[in-house]
């Protein structure tokens, strides 16, 4: 009903012409004094053919309105699936269609090769610069210093930052390395821990680590990558007091610091990408996108990621590990 309404209003120019010609022949047919049954008689004539004419046109219509509809998404390869024109300026709105989904095609084909070099570039940055990052630290192995220890934390934190570049490259990739198994939790959160034992022992924070004894069906490298992120964040906003790793039934890793916490403004909004709050202004060196990118990994292995804090009680990070059945491709 709404189309064929839309139908009688574009119509409306057409119809209107043919109503004043059936005032006309009344009017001349009054004139005239031809009897009534005469006029009634050419007007049901008249309107005995002009309404199949019509239905057959709204049916027209209706199918090409439909056609049109199916293909509203046009690539250049639908424009040939376009209804075929019939007059003139359907012509030329269908070459006008054609030549600007190919000039749509052709900038979507120049930004993805665009793409693709950035993606090439900054990824063989990241891995060249291990080198001299991996030559440094051999360099510093035979020294025992406040300085060379402070120097060996500042690389840690480059190395964290080298990779966390290459986690937001490979995330969109087709190609990511997913290698989705069973796992003893222990034995990627350790890893995690013993990373970051020389700002634990710098900080004087206590680590209260509870061993997890548990078997969860997740990747191991990718896994890892979160928890050291959380660790990260734990050990940057808290500047004394302790962090303490534990198991919650049934599969849920939590760390919790008894750091600066996170305002209650903020916490909706920490897996945000870009989003750093209150704490992120604080330390310009913040750039929002690690909570972002573990966020982004847990959905990958179909794992949940919360947060709990509040100003100056620390706060709780919970990564969900439910087992979840695998689908067999």
């Amino acid at each position: 009903m709404k189309l064929f309404a839309s139908y009688l209003r574009q119509r409306r120019g057409l119809l209107g012409l043919l109503a004043a010609f059936a005032v006309i022949c009344a009017v001349v047919f009054a004139l005239y004094g031809l009897p009534v049954q005469a006029v009634l008689y050419a007007g049901g004539l008249c309107l005995g053919l002009g309404l199949p004419a019509l239905w057959l046109d709204f049916r027209k219509t209706a199918r090409v309105h439909r056609q049109l509809s199916a293909i509203s998404d046009m690539t250049d390869a639908m424009v040939q699936a376009l209804p075929e024109a019939e007059d003139l300026i359907s012509r030329d709105y269908q070459e006008i269609l054609g030549r600007l989904c190919r000039e749509q095609s052709q900038r979507i084909r120049d930004m993805d090769l665009r793409y693709q070099d950035m993606i090439d570039y900054y990824t063989t940055w990241a891995h060249q610069i291990k080198t001299p990052i991996a030559s440094i630290r051999l360099h510093l192995q035979n020294e025992d210093s406040p300085l060379s220890r402070q120097i060996s934390s500042d690389l840690m934190r480059i190395e964290q930052y080298v990779e966390m570049v290459l986690v937001f490259l490979r995330l969109d990739s087709p190609s990511t390395d997913y290698v989705i198994r069973e796992q003893r939790l222990d034995d990627i959160v350790r890893p995690a821990v013993r990373k970051f034992a020389g700002e634990f022992i710098a900080r004087r924070l206590r680590l209260e680590y509870e061993p997890l004894e548990v078997r969860v069906v997740t990747d191991e490298k990718w896994l890892g990558f979160v928890v050291e992120q959380v660790l990260s964040n734990a050990l940057k906003y808290t500047p004394g007091g302790s962090i303490r790793i534990y198991l919650e039934a049934p599969k849920t890793l939590c760390i919790r610091d008894t750091g600066i916490g996170i305002s209650a403004e903020d916490l909706p909004r920490i897996f945000e990408k870009g989003y750093t709050g209150y704490n992120g202004r604080s330390d310009r060196q913040a750039s929002g996108i690690g909570l972002y990118l573990c966020r982004r990994i847990c959905r990958n292995l179909g794992h949940t990621i919360s947060a709990q804090s509040a100003p100056d009680q620390g706060t709780t990070i919970r990564i969900g590990l439910e087992q979840r059945a695998l689908e067999v491709e």
